[in-house]
């Protein structure tokens, strides 16, 4: 009874019945296919190939009758080289897919590391634009080199100032002693400013 709800089962396949066929390994027979191409599309297999022809023309026309094994008009050679053209373009379509199945592939891969490469570009780019972004509220070298020159000469003048009111109140103090009456100098901005410090 199991059996038969089980051949009645509509998902899933049937066993195959009849006449089973060799398997082989595709991947193996792709690896043969293409080392046949390939020695195929080089200029040794022509060369070799044209030496092969020429020595069955040498030997079925110049070699005795009784010797020879294919007559005149070459129908051996000719189903050889039939049999050769009709083994060869499958093998060489067989191994041109195989390649472009590796291109494939590559693009692929070639596809998704441009894109993860575009996209840590993108990343750097908005950490190099904050960075920017704070850098524009720190102080550069130049400003600060510009800040320091400003405060030394604020410090050179704040010295002269303190100069000159300690000489005048050394020239005070000197004529106050000697008696005389000094002149007095007029007052600028630059005085009130030493009187506060």
């Amino acid at each position: 009874m199991a059996e038969q709800r089980r051949a009645q089962r509509l998902d899933q396949p049937r066993e195959p019945r009849g006449v089973k066929l060799p398997r082989f390994d595709p991947e193996a027979f792709g690896r043969w296919s293409e080392g046949i191409a390939r020695s195929m599309g080089t200029a040794n297999f022509i060369v070799y190939m044209t030496l092969v022809i020429g020595i069955w023309f040498g030997w079925n026309t110049l070699a005795p009758p009784q010797l020879r094994f294919d007559p005149y008009t070459f129908t051996f050679l000719t189903l050889v080289l039939s049999l050769q053209a009709s083994y060869a373009a499958p093998l060489i379509l067989l191994a041109q897919n195989r390649q472009a199945d590796r291109d494939r592939l590559a693009l692929e891969e070639d596809r998704r590391r441009a894109t993860a490469q575009k996209a840590d570009t993108e990343y750097l780019a908005r950490e190099i634009a904050a960075l920017r972004i704070a850098l524009g509220e720190v102080a550069t070298r130049d400003f600060v080199r510009s800040e320091l020159a400003r405060l030394a000469e604020e410090l050179d003048e704040a010295s002269q100032r303190r100069l000159r009111l300690e000489r005048r109140q050394q020239e005070k103090g000197t004529s106050r002693a000697s008696g005389g009456e000094a002149l007095d100098e007029p007052r600028d901005e630059m005085d009130s400013d030493l009187r506060n410090v």
